[in-house]
């Protein structure tokens, strides 16, 4: 087991930089400062999204994590969360450090998925490991109110 969330880890860090990577450069280029390029902004961000999940799918089951299909949607979902609670953290303005956090969430993204779609692991450790991850937003919801003093 410990081979499938290592590989696992690895493919969806590689693939978590490079859509990271891609979605500022398209940011970038989009370079509108209106409401008028929202839309076919956030429209070019999904479509990259979709096909950095879709992309996965396929580098998973390369590497013998089956079945990626279900292992990638479950990585991108844990991801979800991972983002949200990471809004209550500060910011940073390097973009090396932006990188590596992004590569270290998706790993993490990564080898949970692995293990929660692990045919052997039973239906209480899934479900612990979910309460375990959606656990991660109220934390985050009491760390912001704490650290803003209200």
């Amino acid at each position: 087991m410990r081979g499938r969330l290592g590989r696992a880890a690895v493919v969806c860090a590689a693939l978590g930089v490079w859509w990271w990577a891609t979605v500022r450069l398209a940011w970038a280029g989009v370079g509108c400062a209106d409401w008028g390029c929202l839309l076919p902004a956030v429209g070019l961000l999904v479509l990259l999204s979709a096909a950095a999940v879709a992309g996965s799918a396929v580098a998973l089951e390369r590497v013998g994590v089956r079945p990626g299909r279900r292992v990638a949607l479950t990585a991108a979902g844990t991801l979800l969360i991972f983002r949200l609670a990471a809004e209550s953290l500060p910011s940073w303005t390097s973009t090396l450090a932006d990188a590596a956090a992004y590569g270290t969430a998706s790993a993490g993204a990564g080898a949970l998925a692995a293990f929660m779609t692990q045919p052997d692991v039973t239906r209480g450790r899934r479900l612990a490991a979910l309460a375990a991850i959606l656990a991660l937003l109220p934390a985050a919801l009491a760390f912001s109110i704490a650290r803003s003093g209200l």
